[in-house]
């Protein structure tokens, strides 16, 4: 990679402009949209509640970071590379970072003065560098636009790295076409290169290219094209993202599922009772089975709170749905069985009796003999419900319907058991 040298004469007077118009900005709020350019100013909005005062990035639980970065498959592509990445920022000087879809860091690696810099304002694995924790920075708008970004000098809205300039651009499994963060190079705004952009998207490229050739992580496996997080909870349990099959343990598929049934997110402090009630398991370990699932779900996961970043869908809300609309037949149709059946999270065992209880009475009160034979297969157990469902049709004149027989060799079975 070619080294960034110092830039053109006219850097300083573009500083001064730069400066003048943050000055406007903060100060009057005046509109400045002629000299800043749209992405800057949007993130100017968006980062009015950061302290002009910050001196370093806040930083995320370090266990967690550590954790993530391990499962990551931008560890692989990054480690199959970093012998390119290291010498890129020795030659130029510059201080090079990988992050999150997030804007969280999670590895960094500086030429000498660089590296001092950036350790000063926690520019290092953990530091949160979205424009809502630090101000407007290229990390934030790559990750937020998925374009290669710059921000130059003070373009940035904290003063903080207001000697800087930014080159980002995402990085994307090839694979799949999914986010998985940005790589940002960054060094004095003196030094600022037009070539700076173009070696971002360079760097980013590399990446990708190292990229894990099993999609966009090691637990993935059987595509199929459905889109999002898609969960089957009833009767066998089966995750897949955007149609790829995720394989989990028992437990993080409770977790999981427990952040799908609870949209709007849990605290840790929320998930832990509904994930182990009184049990004695630390928050530890339920923070290193969250991160386990952020790797997963190629970080679609939030923290502060809990909270999947992906449309979510589940067995679960969908049965619930047919019922609420009368649609019985329906339901049963959708209902697989007893909801992840052995759990010992006490919130999916009571969400496993609502909805059992919930399919059970719909039959009761509409006992549609086919709708009544499908629960049999599923709940061979409950003679009650096809003992009922024989009785009334044979009050209402249907004893000749073809699923009697079958009902009466269930209802037979279900006796002998």
């Amino acid at each position: 990679m070619p080294d960034l040298a110092p830039g053109a004469p006219d850097l300083s007077q573009r500083r001064l402009a730069a400066v003048s118009a943050w000055s406007r900005f903060v100060e009057h709020g005046d509109a400045v949209e002629p000299v800043v350019r749209p992405e800057i100013l949007g993130s100017w909005q968006r980062s009015t509640s950061v302290s002009l005062d910050i001196g370093e990035a806040p930083l995320a639980d370090e266990d967690e970071t550590s954790s993530l970065w391990k499962e990551s498959p931008l560890q692989v592509a990054v480690e199959r590379v970093e012998a390119d990445l290291r010498r890129t920022a020795e030659d130029g000087d510059l201080v090079l970072a990988v992050t999150d879809p997030h804007t969280r860091v999670l590895w960094t690696y500086g030429g000498r003065v660089m590296r001092r810099k950036a350790e000063s304002v926690n520019f290092v694995a953990g530091g949160r560098w979205d424009d809502q924790s630090v101000g407007t920075n290229a990390l934030d708008l790559a990750n937020r636009l998925l374009e290669p970004s710059m921000v130059f000098s003070a373009e940035h809205y904290a003063p903080l790295v207001q000697d800087w300039v930014c080159w980002a651009a995402p990085v994307h499994d090839p694979a799949t076409g999914r986010h998985l963060g940005v790589i940002d190079l960054s060094t004095t705004w003196d030094r600022t290169h037009p070539i700076g952009l173009a070696t971002a998207r360079v760097m980013a490229r590399l990446i990708e290219t190292a990229l894990p050739h099993s999609a966009h992580h090691p637990t993935a496996t059987e595509e199929t094209d459905d889109p999002g997080l898609v969960m089957t909870l009833l009767g066998t349990a089966e995750v897949r993202l955007d149609g790829q099959r995720l394989l989990l343990n028992r437990r993080q598929t409770e977790i999981l599922a427990l952040l799908a049934l609870h949209p709007e997110g849990l605290s840790l402090e929320q998930l832990h009772a509904l994930v182990y009630g009184d049990q004695g398991v630390t928050f530890s370990t339920l923070k290193a089975e969250v991160s386990h699932l952020r790797s997963a779900v190629g970080g679609q996961l939030a923290s502060r709170p809990y909270k999947l970043l992906m449309p979510v869908s589940t067995d679960v809300d969908h049965v619930l749905a047919l019922l609420r609309r009368g649609r019985v037949a329906e339901a049963v149709d959708a209902y697989g069985g007893d909801l992840l059946p052995g759990t010992n999270s006490p919130a999916l065992s009571e969400l496993a009796e609502y909805v059992a209880v919930a399919v059970r009475e719909a039959l009761l009160a509409s006992p549609d003999p086919d709708a009544v034979l499908r629960y049999a297969e599923r709940a061979p157990y409950d003679a009650e419900v096809v003992e009922h469902c024989l009785a009334v049709v044979g009050r209402e004149g249907a004893a000749t319907h073809p699923a009697v027989p079958l009902l009466k060799g269930r209802l037979a079975a279900a006796r002998d058991r």
